[in-house]
């Protein structure tokens, strides 16, 4: 039972190929569906743009035989033949000129495929009659012109269907089957030899469509793969950003000429960063192509994700019936993060956000749909991982004022609008302030006092961080050459900083521009920028570590595997977060934690900066259990330049605030 069961699978889909117009069924080039949609829709390409013509010619040649049975007695069944025949031929002309006006689609389905053969078959049939029906009562000036019109038809068939086989047969095959018919009727020699004729002719026709098929699918394939090196990302194999602009171009021409509604979903990995820092590059590229085979899964055959950014992803998806059907992809998507990705041995979890835009409601242009999409996206983001947002005019107001917001940012450091300012370390063994961390601020001339928060994040996602980061370099070191000696500068660097091959000799130039010693300029880095076994983080730190440069390991506790990391390089400093100092005096795991830090830290000879401190309670408590240094707003709250002369000179806690 189990090998029949096979064998009728096996002959269905056997079928099924062969009247979508498979080569492979005929022993010609074997595709997978993708490419076999694809040459099919260049097949339909060209059917289409001979139909029109060959169901011109139908009509005529309809016609032309009414008129030559006019005096046959079955001038009426001609009649009625040909008036069916030639209405049926203009309306699938027109209905082929129209598919013509509308852009040509990139995939074609067996069923379109399927629908071909059949109307081939049914207009053979029609044209198959003929001679059955007309040819015995017709005069010599009639029998002589169904015998070009059939011909002609055979000869028109073959090359209409030049490119599909299956649908040439399907045409041909009834109009030889009616000659056959109409010759064996009559025992004449000469159409003996008219029969042996035709099957020649039949033959040759044929042969030709094989041939001239087989080197179109080969031609079309070398062609796609050809443009697949240009639009193809060649990590994922998926489309790139080129092809998916020529896909929403595509679609918006449908839409334009036939009112086809469509959708575009972006999406945006949650957690890519994080598996990046964590593992390295090449762990990420492998949780990238992992997560492209799951993206793709979700789809419709005709519809491809594309990959438009490092781990930005998008979908034009065509035809929409509602928005539901977006909903019901975007959801999808969503879910294929449900399980863990296997990657190096680990069990990795993601996530994807997914903005979506309807076309034309939210836009008729690819820069329009593009922008309210992201700004939808921007929005599911904000909510959490795994949401979902439709474009929204809300969305476009927030999205407008954050390209104002990043352009205003680029022309900040020219006009003066950055400023720093410093929140002192306090030494708990001597009661003197020994360094001070320099925090970035932002003065919008309308907007007033901008948030770190707000802009930090604009300038990593645009590349401003670079320039800025570097105008905060100098500007600290030229602040640190005012102040005592033994007074160091912490200065906050993000990982974006050290994809930039010049920070190093930024450094360094600053610190020789304002002659002050290495030793007193400290780095504070978070443990994400220490994960990257392939980045450059980690090259440049230990360069500056040369140099003199002390670093210092921000929010401890907070990542990923803070234990591991402490044995990487020599740190001067951790800086344990502030979370766990505001929760020790009343929650005793909080304060197990921060008692294991400093004993662990002793042990090491690495210095210990409790950050947040806003009590008196917390600062007694962190002396009692050895902390060596305190940052808070009890000691004071973060002053400008200009006032940290007077800071230093008090050398003891502060319990004024500054503004």
């Amino acid at each position: 039972m189990l090998l029949g069961y096979r064998m009728r699978t096996r002959t269905t889909n056997y079928v099924a190929r062969l009247f979508a117009g498979d080569l492979s069924t005929f022993g010609g080039p074997a595709t997978d569906e993708a490419m076999a949609g694809h040459i099919r829709a260049e097949q339909m390409s060209l059917v289409l743009g001979y139909s029109v013509g060959i169901m011109l010619g139908n009509a005529c040649n309809a016609i032309v035989l009414a008129i030559a049975l006019w005096q046959s007695p079955d001038r009426t069944l001609a009649l009625i033949w040909a008036g069916t025949v030639a209405a049926a031929a203009i309306g699938f002309g027109l209905q082929s000129r129209a598919s013509r006006r509308i852009i040509k689609p990139q995939f074609v389905s067996r069923r379109t495929m399927h629908r071909l053969v059949r109307n081939a078959f049914i207009l053979g049939v029609a044209w198959g009659i003929v001679p059955v029906a007309f040819f015995a009562d017709a005069s010599t000036g009639g029998q002589l012109v169904i015998t070009c019109l059939c011909s002609g038809m055979l000869a028109g068939g073959a090359l209409a269907f030049a490119t599909i086989p299956i649908a040439a047969i399907a045409f041909t095959a009834p109009i030889f089957v009616g000659i056959a018919i109409c010759l064996g009727r009559n025992g004449d020699m000469a159409f003996v030899l008219i029969a042996f004729l035709v099957v020649v002719y039949g033959s040759v026709l044929l042969r030709g469509v094989f041939v001239n098929s087989f080197a179109f699918a080969r031609r079309v394939m070398r062609q796609i793969e050809a443009e697949r090196t240009v639009r193809l990302d060649p990590l994922t194999h998926l489309p790139n950003r080129v092809a998916f602009n020529e896909t929403l171009d595509a679609a918006l021409k449908r839409q334009s000429l036939s009112g086809e509604e469509f959708a575009v979903l972006l999406l945006d990995l949650d957690r890519f960063k994080e598996v990046n820092d964590r593992l390295g590059h090449p762990a990420g590229d492998e949780f990238l192509v992992q997560v492209a085979s799951r993206l793709q899964r979700c789809t419709r055959a005709a519809e491809h994700v594309a990959r438009i950014g490092g781990d930005e992803f998008a979908l034009v998806m065509a035809n929409l019936g509602r928005p539901e059907d977006a909903l019901d992809i975007a959801e999808r998507f969503v879910a294929a993060f449900a399980e863990p990705f296997p990657i190096e041995g680990r069990q990795i979890v993601g996530a994807t956000s997914v903005g979506i835009v309807l076309a034309p409601r939210d836009g008729n242009t690819p820069l329009d749909l593009m922008k309210n999409a992201d700004a939808a996206l921007y929005r599911a983001k904000k909510a959490g991982p795994g949401t979902i947002r439709f474009f929204e005019e809300a969305d476009d107001k927030v999205s407008r004022d954050r390209k104002a917001l990043q352009a205003d940012l680029a022309g900040a450091i020219a006009r003066n609008e950055l400023f720093l300012v410093f929140q002192p370390f306090l030494d708990l063994g001597t009661n003197e302030v020994t360094g001070l961390e320099a925090l970035l601020r932002w003065q919008h001339p309308t907007r007033g006092l901008v948030p770190p928060s707000e802009f930090i994040p604009i300038a990593e996602e645009t590349g401003l961080i670079h320039g800025i980061g570097e105008w905060v370099i100098r500007r600290a070191c030229a602040t640190l050459a005012e102040w005592p000696e033994e007074v160091r500068v912490a200065v906050n660097f993000s990982a974006a900083q050290f994809h930039n091959a010049g920070i190093l000799q930024t450094i360094v130039q600053a610190l020789a521009d304002a002659k002050v010693s290495p030793s007193r300029f400290e780095i504070e880095i978070t443990e994400s920028m220490l994960l990257s076994k392939y980045g450059s983080a980690a090259s440049i730190l230990k360069a500056l570590l040369q140099l003199g440069v002390t670093v210092a390991l921000d929010d401890f506790g907070t990542g990923f595997s803070s234990l591991t990391y402490l044995r990487k390089l020599p740190f001067s400093r951790i800086k344990i977060d502030q979370s766990f100092i505001r929760d020790m005096l009343a929650q005793p795991d909080c304060a197990a934690i921060v008692k294991s830090v400093i004993s662990l830290a002793r042990d090491l000879r690495i210095g210990v900066v409790a950050e947040g401190v806003e009590t008196t309670g917390q600062l007694e408590y962190l002396r009692q259990i050895g902390c060596d240094e305190v940052q808070g707003y009890l000691i004071s709250r973060p002053v400008a330049a200009d006032a940290v002369m007077a800071l230093l000179e008090t050398r003891k806690p502060r319990a004024t605030y500054a503004a």
